[in-house]
């Protein structure tokens, strides 16, 4: 009898164990932060030496982003930025915004003249890198153009080609950069914007845009521009129409 006793506790510790375990399991793959993303956007900016205004308040509405899409799904944001002599830097994949400002904000701008090229060669090789998992989006912030215009293109159609959208989002009012920047925009399958005197409040809406088509497609940016009512966004959403 005791034999028998010992056998069931022991079948029964086991029954407890794999109960355990398999709880565990349900646990780490609904936990936030673990297993794949959703949707993965690049985060570019100018941080050459007149864009450290600029780049402070980037740094702290950036969590629009993450706000927008926060019951969709799970998104992973990689910050890139160039300043100084040929310095052009990416962070790791940042799942909240309180990681990712913390990497804005250790970052002080130099001067020093655009690598746009470099960003977008590097949002490339991600792809390259990880097949299973490309990179939707590039969103770039800047407000000059100090590179040949045909490399831009030629590098912004290939990732519009190969999947990732290119969205272009201007400071300033540089002619020349404009045009550069549309090309950027059109060919890479994206969409061009221009900050003005109220960037913060633009900018922050058209991250939270952004965002929210990547993971959600049309319906979920009309959604977000229903909470909005942004001229800015329903420009965005024209040009991303245009391409569908």
């Amino acid at each position: 009898m005791a034999g028998k006793d010992k056998a069931v506790s022991t079948s029964s510790s086991d029954q407890d164990i794999a109960r355990f375990v398999k709880q565990a399991h349900a646990v780490a793959k609904h936990a936030p932060g673990s297993g794949p993303a959703q949707g993965r956007i690049v985060f570019a900016m100018d941080a050459t030496a007149s864009r450290q205004p600029h780049w402070d308040m980037a740094a702290h509405i950036q969590s629009e982003m993450f706000d927008a899409v926060a019951r969709m799904g799970t998104l992973d944001i990689q910050l890139v930025f160039f300043r100084g002599f040929g310095e052009c830097k990416a962070s790791g994949w940042c799942r909240d915004a309180g990681q990712l400002r913390d990497k804005m904000t250790a970052v002080q701008c130099r001067a020093g003249r655009t690598q746009i090229a470099r960003v977008l060669t590097h949002v490339a090789n991600q792809n390259r890198k990880h097949p299973d998992q490309p990179v939707n989006a590039l969103v770039y912030v800047g407000d000059c153009v100090e590179e040949t215009a045909d490399d831009l293109g030629h590098f912004a159609a290939q990732l519009g080609i190969a999947g990732t959208r290119v969205f272009v989002f201007q400071d300033g009012h540089d002619r020349s950069a404009e045009k550069v920047f549309r090309d950027m925009a059109r060919l890479g399958n994206g969409a061009f914007a221009r900050l003005d005197g109220t960037a913060a409040s633009v900018l922050r809406d058209l991250l939270g845009a952004v965002a929210s088509f990547i993971l959600g497609g049309f319906d979920a940016l009309t959604d977000y521009n229903k909470t909005k009512s942004s001229a800015d966004i329903r420009f965005l959403t024209d040009q991303l129409r245009r391409k569908n």
